[in-house]
């Protein structure tokens, strides 16, 4: 019997494959199968509803056994582009993060199919996980980043380094890639 992660995974896989939706696991879950080791009790995922409402994703969602965590999920949606989601059968909370334009457009193009649990899904690369957990900026994600470093030596660094100048320029910041680079020590030690 799969655990309630992986029913959550392939429910939500199924809904969104039917709908033929761009998507990808992050988050700690996708940190965990990368060779981050803690515990966590939710999924993450980003999804590119393309030219889709929003409304034909919730009740695609609702019919397979998703209920909403907000009532109010225009507004919420609206103020951060996150479905807060709770998977009924399994009890997973699932949130679905809302594709923009821009750098998640990468993050698309270098997405990996991974098994889990018998089930296949696209996962944010281990390079793009490694952002997203420095520009969440806490000691948890700092932690898995250090994890993931150590855990796979042939990372790119490289293409880390080149996301985050990226990311430096457009947020008006010069702290993520010596945060990178501290992190790489602390893995590597």
């Amino acid at each position: 019997m799969r655990s309630p992660l992986a029913r959550a995974i392939a429910a939500l896989a199924a809904v969104l494959e039917r709908l033929d939706v761009r998507w990808y696991l992050f988050g700690a879950q996708a940190a965990l199968l990368y060779g981050a080791a803690r515990l966590t009790a939710d999924i993450d995922v980003t999804v590119d509803l393309g030219d889709r409402e929003l409304v034909v994703l919730v009740r695609a969602l609702d019919k397979a056994g998703f209920r909403l965590r907000v009532r109010d999920v225009g507004g919420f949606v609206a103020a951060t582009r996150v479905v807060p989601l709770l998977h009924r059968p399994s009890g997973m909370p699932i949130d679905i993060v809302l594709a923009g334009p821009g750098l998640e457009d990468l993050f698309f193009t270098r997405r990996r199919r991974r098994v889990v649990e018998g089930v296949r899904i696209p996962v944010a690369s281990p390079e793009d996980i490694i952002v997203m957990k420095i520009l969440a900026g806490r000691g948890k994600d700092d932690d898995d980043a250090v994890a993931i470093l150590a855990a796979r030596p042939k990372l790119n660094a490289d293409l880390v380094r080149a996301t985050l100048a990226t990311l430096e320029r457009a947020l008006d910041q010069t702290d993520l890639r010596p945060r990178f680079e501290d992190l790489l020590l602390r893995a590597r030690s």
